[in-house]
């Protein structure tokens, strides 16, 4: 009796040690949101995997956050030497083009006002506001399933956050469709908080210039063709007339699609700016994807590759032009 006794104590101690090895949900957030409130900044590398068009593309993405508002977030796509750099300041946001010279501010509340998969605190953020969350834990990982708080974009409702139990930082983010289908994939590299930052590492003009030195600017090309690209996200809308317009700068492509909605889509050369100058946008940086492009009223403008692209129409709304302008991005299609 009295060795049933002790195996039972036994058995009732495991049991206990074991249950306090197990994190509520409630737990771990709370740690998430004590660990961003003593925070002062983070540098992290990841790699982001689109699955939105024919081909995946990859993308090597280099993350710097100083607290409280500052960020430099550097997008580049290696196989086509596009890069991008979204950058916040005391002075707005930009969105910089090295390889044309060109950048954008906004007076926006970016990165607060939407989701961002590659910031860890849009994660954090993500985490705590979404009250239906679900909560796993595996041997080194907490898993969360939240929605997104994408203002534009209700293509991409959900995501899968997986954080480290170590140190709680970032592993990977998968976005999904409405069928819970990853179309978008980050896969954090390097995370190394509390990390100090030079006086003037979100300077617009350093970075452009530091950004310049690892990929000059691009050679004046305005005579050279360009291969016009098709949105393949255009519904029941049809292809009426494609226009070759020949302006100063070269040639300009206008597609017209029509249906029980419009739109219009005009390609031409971008121009290489000789004098860096900002050009001030009364608008929001919005996600494409495969680039950044800038949002204003029934207008989405943005360049990839050498080439500027605008998107206007009355008829769609923002989240239905963002999901045009998305498709764009892959090979030419009719």
């Amino acid at each position: 009796m009295k060795k049933m006794l002790v195996l039972f104590a036994g058995i009732m101690l495991l049991l206990a040690l074991s249950a306090c090895g197990q994190k509520s949900q409630g737990d771990v957030v709370s740690e998430l949101n004590e660990k961003l409130g003593e925070m002062k900044g983070y540098k992290a590398n990841a790699k982001m995997t689109l699955k939105m068009g024919t081909e995946p593309q990859v993308y090597n993405v280099e993350i710097w956050h100083k607290d409280p508002s500052f960020y430099r977030v550097n997008l580049k796509n290696e196989e086509k030497d596009q890069s991008q750099m979204i950058l916040k300041n005391d002075d707005g946001v930009y969105v910089l083009t090295p390889a044309l010279n060109k950048s954008f501010k906004f007076q926006s509340e970016w990165p607060e006002n939407s989701s961002q998969a590659y910031l860890f605190e849009s994660l954090v953020k993500d985490i705590t506001e979404d009250k239906s969350a679900t909560f796993k834990e595996t041997d080194k990982h907490y898993v969360f399933e939240t929605k997104t708080r994408y203002q534009n974009n209700k293509m991409l409702p959900y995501q899968e956050i997986t954080i480290n139990k170590k140190d709680l930082s970032p592993v990977s983010v998968k976005v999904m469709d409405p069928d819970k289908t990853a179309l978008v994939l980050v896969e954090f590299l390097k995370v190394k908080f509390d990390t100090t930052f030079d006086k003037d590492s979100f300077d617009m003009k350093k970075n452009m210039t530091s950004a310049q030195l690892e990929a000059p600017v691009m050679a004046e090309v305005q005579n050279e063709g360009f291969a016009v690209k098709y949105p393949e996200n255009i519904g029941d809308m049809n292809l009426t007339e494609e226009k070759e317009i020949t302006t100063e700068k070269g040639n300009r492509v206008v597609l017209t699609y029509e249906g029980t909605k419009s739109f219009t889509l005009v390609q031409e050369k971008a121009e290489v700016v000789q004098t860096s100058v900002s050009t001030n946008v009364n608008g929001e940086p919005v996600d494409l994807g495969y680039t950044v492009g800038a949002m204003t009223g029934n207008t989405i403008a943005w360049t990839f590759e050498g080439v500027d692209y605008m998107l206007a129409s009355k008829d769609l709304s923002q989240e239905e032009m963002i999901e045009v302008a998305r498709s764009v991005g892959g090979d030419p299609v009719k």
